[in-house]
């Protein structure tokens, strides 16, 4: 069988000459601040926050993150200097003790033949978490963290990073072994502040296709593990702290939404029905499956099984697009009957498959086994495919964060900014700007970066502006939004 390219795009777009933003006043004065006060604004956050994009932080994207871009128009309407801890290079990655601990970003590489692929960059990263940085920052975006980490004394303590107790991004600008993230952006006596907490704790069993578990009803975090759900009540608490500490001092802010995942590249990309047959190959695969099937009209006709469920695991191929073959640990075991009937059946369109599964699909688990094609002869197991059951679990979590955000943004009387919704609108026909339009497609949309989860610099930019909006609308400001075309998409090799 052909391999499958990894991503096949029609047309690429990356950085080059934008249309400028035509805007004839740009002078402090002309825009207004309104009810609130710029001059020292904090953001706070995970990755989304920090500028991630392509699968590393990396100096330019840090330099367009939207807290960046946000405060340099808040400079405009009486905003202060906004001070990033940017990392060492535009390579991405991380060392620590000179140890690679994690890799370089993501761009787009084009062979002779025109196939396209996502590869890092060669090289080694440069910046260490050992070299402490002396802040304070304005940017307390981290990489990797859910809504109770920030609240978590030693998230910055070097020793805790191996077994995930701490991060390595807060190690490097930690004001002590034993800070908090909300306790050092506090610190800095806020005026202002933004955030957008609360993707992780559901992204990470999402990305995992379900491999942790649902947390809903234990209120311990600290028995997690890296891939599980946090309970909604946790969530409810843990942010109204972060809320509660933010507004200490009298700062006002704005806050966001997490959005549904479905909305996200990693998870629209690839299809369910990604297996060209030709007949032959088809019917070749039929008889291979013939057993299989018969088993499974068995095991139905003696109840172990409903009808729906025989026909719902029957595997059959024909000429043209298939559904993958995948493993669901949702069906019933039967493999105590019949150790032949695992519990495969092919991919329904409601069943998402990660990004990086492309890389795999149609390529042999054993090369020496020509029948060991992966999603055809050996399904995908369970961390490659986010069924609707798993699906389930996310956006149940995911409905009840958002109504405790937005009803913690009204108690404390905070703009808020529906992200969920820009998303939504950037999967389905985009978001225009003096330019173009701007789309969730993978590698040709200009919304997200070459990982799939995180956006582009471009995509940051239509997030600055969804804030600004929101901001102009709750305190009378009218701080001047920006061109998305003046900021780059993805990059090619």
């Amino acid at each position: 069988m052909k391999k499958l390219l990894y991503i096949s795009l029609a047309a690429i777009t990356f950085t080059a000459c934008q249309p400028e933003f035509n805007d004839p006043v740009n002078e402090q004065g002309f825009y207004t601040n309104g009810d609130a006060d710029f001059s020292n604004y904090v953001s706070v956050g995970n990755s989304l926050t920090a500028g991630f994009a392509d699968n590393a932080l990396y100096l330019k994207a840090q330099q367009n993150s939207y807290p960046a871009i946000m405060a340099g128009q808040f400079g405009l309407a009486g905003g202060g200097d906004f001070i990033q801890p940017l990392v060492d290079d535009n390579l991405g990655g991380l060392l620590n003790g000179g140890q690679v601990i994690s890799g370089t970003r993501l761009v787009l590489q084009i062979d002779a033949e025109g196939n396209r692929a996502p590869v890092s960059l060669e090289g080694t990263p440069t910046t260490d978490i050992t070299n402490h940085l002396d802040g304070p920052f304005n940017n307390m975006g981290m990489p990797g963290a859910k809504s109770f980490h920030l609240l978590a004394p030693g998230y910055g303590n070097i020793a805790g990073v191996e077994n995930r107790s701490a991060n390595p991004y807060f190690v490097r600008i930690a004001s002590s072994t034993d800070a908090t993230v909300i306790g050092d952006a506090v610190a800095q006596d806020p005026t202002f502040f933004s955030l957008w907490i609360g993707s992780n704790d559901i992204l990470s069993y999402a990305s995992q296709g379900g491999d942790g578990e649902d947390q809903t009803g234990n209120t311990d975090p600290t028995t997690y593990g890296y891939n599980d759900i946090t309970d909604p009540n946790v969530f409810a608490s843990v942010y109204n702290e972060e809320l509660k500490a933010l507004t200490s001092t009298g700062a006002k802010g704005v806050v966001a939404n997490v959005p549904e995942v479905t909305s996200i590249a990693y998870f629209t990309t690839v299809p369910y029905n990604a297996i060209p047959l030709d007949a032959q190959t088809a019917e070749a695969l039929n008889q291979a499956y013939a057993p299989y099937n018969a088993g499974l009209q068995q095991v139905q006709a003696i109840g172990l099984i409903t009808a729906e469920e025989a026909a719902q695991r029957t595997i059959q191929f024909s000429a043209g697009q298939n559904p993958v073959v995948l493993l669901d640990e949702d069906l019933t075991d039967l493999t105590t009957v019949n150790p032949a009937l695992t519990n495969m059946r092919q991919a329904t369109e409601e069943d998402l498959i990660p990004l990086p599964v492309s890389s795999v699909l149609g390529t042999l688990a054993d090369p020496d086994n020509p029948q060991s094609v992966i999603g055809v002869g050996v399904p995908l197991n369970d961390t490659q495919v986010l069924t609707i059951t798993e699906q389930t679990h996310v956006s149940t979590a995911q409905a009840a964060y958002n109504t405790t955000i937005k009803a913690l943004a009204d108690q404390y009387d905070l703009a808020f900014v529906d992200v969920n919704a820009i998303l939504k609108q950037l999967a389905n026909g985009g978001v225009p700007f003096d330019g173009g339009t701007i789309t969730a497609d993978f590698g040709t949309g200009g919304a997200f970066s070459l990982d799939g989860v995180h956006l582009t610099q471009r995509g940051y930019a239509v997030v600055a502006n969804a804030f600004i909006d929101a901001i102009n609308k709750k305190y009378n400001a009218t701080v001047p939004k920006v061109n998305p075309g003046n900021y780059p998409t993805i990059f090619v090799k």
